[in-house]
């Protein structure tokens, strides 16, 4: 074989290379009755250019893996890989990843330029390539203008994005972002969620893991969410799919809060199902079978996925409306969440109605589901009994 065609063979190897992958690594600390198992049997691989999101709860195991990824703690089983490279054994300083936390790490002596310029330095870039490092990096996130201040100068948002700035300065081929957002104010999050997708878009080819237990955040900047729990995987699609039709009853619930409604399968054609919840019949969405979704059957039992905002709060003179009480009412601002009990159906559920209601707990209202009313989820998927890997279903 000529070493052109070795060349080219081995060019199309590596670009076939996931940039990120676990491959069943757990990490566990202690001994016998005193182990604490914080992350198990955890596999995921993530593409050049692909944002990935670990969601879920404190406690899920999402920044244990984000620290086994980064080279901050050694995993106790299983392999991590970088573009093909077992990194497992190897140091954070040649992972070469660019890592964001929450608490922002500057060094509060160092100006900003020296804190950008930090990591260029114990990477060895030659120093008469770190100026023009610096200024590219402080440029793609704003902060040209504050190269000479020092981090007390700066404001939370400021500081994060210095932060950013030194992560990006090492051109990495894997950013890591562990809840970089969580520190600051409601707007400050929402100027920075902006930043961060423009980001994105400067980066096309950098593979990026964010950490965050926010679910809007993921929704917003991820390709892909992979929820998280009890120090397990137990869902990852696409953010659209893991909206749309979840396939555990724990990803409906904390992607979203949805209502989990028992309901009994009563006839399903293609996709589509009539479904009786207590008294009622409705219609549900009824995902194709396949790897981790069962075939619906007549007389099944399952959950029913209503997303609050779908369910519309009536006169009680409107056809077709269900007599429900209001058990709690709060407003949000833009929404009010009501808490209700609706007769003929077994469980509460809660509604977001647009804007602010007079609604108070006791009123009598008229309840009514979307056509479809939502989508079937298997009860009882998500747990930590379930054995399918979720990256095998996606």
């Amino acid at each position: 074989m000529s070493s052109a065609l070795t060349t080219t063979s081995a060019t199309a190897t590596a670009a076939a290379e996931p940039a990120i992958v676990f491959d069943r690594v757990g990490v566990t600390y202690g001994r016998g009755r005193k182990t604490t198992v914080a992350l198990a049997d955890f596999n995921l691989r993530v593409a050049a250019g692909e944002t990935v999101a670990l969601l879920g709860p404190s406690g899920s195991g999402k920044s244990t893996a984000l620290k086994a990824l980064a080279g901050f703690i050694r995993p106790t089983s299983g392999t991590v890989r970088l573009a093909g490279r077992d990194v497992t054994g190897l140091s954070p300083s040649k992972r070469g990843i660019g890592v964001v936390v929450q608490s922002y790490a500057l060094f509060p002596h160092m100006r900003v330029h020296d804190n950008v310029a930090f990591g260029l330095k114990a990477h060895r870039v030659p120093r008469n390539e770190i100026g023009d490092r610096v200024t590219e990096a402080l440029d793609m996130v704003g902060m040209g203008a504050y190269a000479t201040r020092l981090p007390r100068e700066l404001s939370g948002g400021q500081q994060q994005r210095v932060a950013i700035a030194r992560a990006l300065a090492i051109r990495p081929k894997v950013l890591l972002l562990d809840e970089p957002l969580a520190a600051l104010d409601a707007q400050l999050r929402q100027n920075m969620l902006g930043e961060l997708q423009q980001l994105r878009k400067a980066l096309p080819d950098t593979a990026m893991m964010y950490v965050t237990h926010d679910q809007s955040e993921a929704l917003a900047l991820a390709d892909r969410i992979a929820v998280m729990r009890d120090a397990r995987l137990v869902d990852i699609d696409t953010a659209h799919n893991l909206w749309q039709q979840p396939s555990t009853d724990f990803t409906a619930s904390f992607l979203g809060g949805a209502n989990l409604l028992p309901c009994e399968v009563k006839h399903v054609s293609g996709t589509a199902a009539l479904v009786t919840v207590g008294e009622h019949t409705l219609r549900a969405e009824a995902p194709s079978a396949g790897v981790g979704r069962p075939d619906w059957a007549p007389n099944a039992e399952a959950h029913l996925c209503v997303r609050p905002h779908t369910v519309r709060i009536v006169p009680l003179t409107e056809r077709d409306a269900l007599r429900g009480t209001v058990i709690t009412s709060v407003w949000k601002g833009a929404s009010t969440r009501l808490h209700l009990e609706v007769a003929g159906i077994p469980v509460e559920f809660t509604a977001d109605v647009p804007g602010h209601t007079p609604l108070t707990a006791g009123d009598h209202v008229g309840v009514q589901f979307a056509d479809p009313a939502g989508v079937l989820i298997p009860p009882g998927i998500g747990t930590e009994s379930a054995t399918t890997d979720p990256e095998v279903r996606a």
